[in-house]
């Protein structure tokens, strides 16, 4: 009989345990800081009630962090003078908002619990408080990510998908952060809820193409009031409409308005032109509850993308600032 050695058998021992402390898990601060999850929950709420604009944003925060880098709170950072980050790059500013919530449950966690709860745990628990409040189904966020210590805008270009793409385009971009397409289309149902910049589809009303200024795949009727909303000659960058009729509210308003072709992006609207999205969008519209429940397990996914964990990164006592 061949023996192991001691050395062999305490190395697996160790690989194993770094395995199990390398997971993400629900209840991660239950111990170290079991209020985290609490404190962040109240600056959320707190914001909402002030600005039901806080929600989706914080939503549409969580995304763009876990697209770049992955979930390690990059997007958080501030610019230096020797480094444009993120947050400044053109898909993020001036779109992003909710930075401030994140600052604000930050300061209360770190007196409570100073150097313990990760900016990228905050931002995973507010993106989730976001989706509640709104009327989303809530969902058990697993924890422990760490906090990365770089952010390029450069990256943020070359990772967030833009309002302008195609089904196809569509289905790569989240192909490549390792969702199916209906995951896609599913994730795709958080434009239900928030603003955007008439800057992001402008083009739709006025520059389509060469030979058409107007997009024919947008109601006409909706058009003509977005085009009253978002004037042609008008050089306001901060101009901004509703998604859907109830931007507030997460529910499946979004698929609804695709199927009327009032799909605000060509993002949105491109989904009837591919049968398999096309079906989903029909369903999704159809059932409300299934919808959510897809939804709420998608963030999940989509909250573990590439973490930092055990040793890797930092945690951020300030999370505009690398320590």
């Amino acid at each position: 009989m061949k023996l192991i050695s001691p050395f062999r058998v305490v190395l697996a021992l160790l690989l194993a345990s770094q395995c199990v402390v390398s997971q993400l898990q629900v209840g991660f601060y239950a111990n170290k800081c079991p209020l985290a999850e609490f404190i962040v929950k109240d600056e959320v709420k707190k914001a909402f009630f002030k600005d039901k604009g806080i929600a989706p944003g914080l939503v549409r925060v969580h995304f763009h962090d876990c697209f770049v880098r992955g979930c390690d709170g990059s997007v958080l950072i501030d610019s230096t003078p020797s480094n444009t980050a993120e947050k400044d790059s053109p898909p993020n500013n001036p779109s992003l908002r909710g930075f401030e919530v994140i600052d604000n449950a930050k300061a209360r966690l770190e007196a409570a619990c100073k150097g313990v709860v990760s900016c990228a745990d905050i931002l995973a628990f507010a993106a989730r408080d976001s989706v509640e409040i709104t009327g989303g189904f809530s969902y058990a966020v697993p924890a422990g990510r760490r906090d990365g210590r770089v952010s390029v805008a450069s990256e943020a270009l070359a990772n967030l998908p833009p309002p302008s793409l195609n089904v196809d385009q569509l289905t790569q971009s989240f192909a490549s952060k390792g969702f199916t397409q209906e995951e896609m289309v599913t994730l795709s149902g958080a434009h239900t809820i928030g603003r955007s910049h008439c800057t992001s589809f402008r083009n739709r009303l006025y520059s389509f193409n060469a030979t058409m200024s107007q997009d024919p795949t947008l109601d006409p009727r909706y058009a003509a009031t977005l085009k009253q909303q978002c004037p042609q000659n008008s050089n306001d960058p901060n101009l901004v409409v509703p998604m859907t009729l109830s931007p507030a509210t997460t529910d499946v308003g979004y698929y609804l308005d695709i199927l009327l072709n009032k799909g605000l992006f060509t993002s949105d609207q491109t989904l009837l032109t591919n049968s398999a999205t096309a079906n989903q969008v029909i369903q999704n519209a159809r059932n409300p509850l299934l919808w959510k429940r897809n939804f709420a397990a998608a963030m999940v996914k989509m909250s573990k993308l590439n973490v930092l964990m055990g040793n890797a990164g930092e945690i951020r006592m300030n999370c505009r600032v690398i320590n």
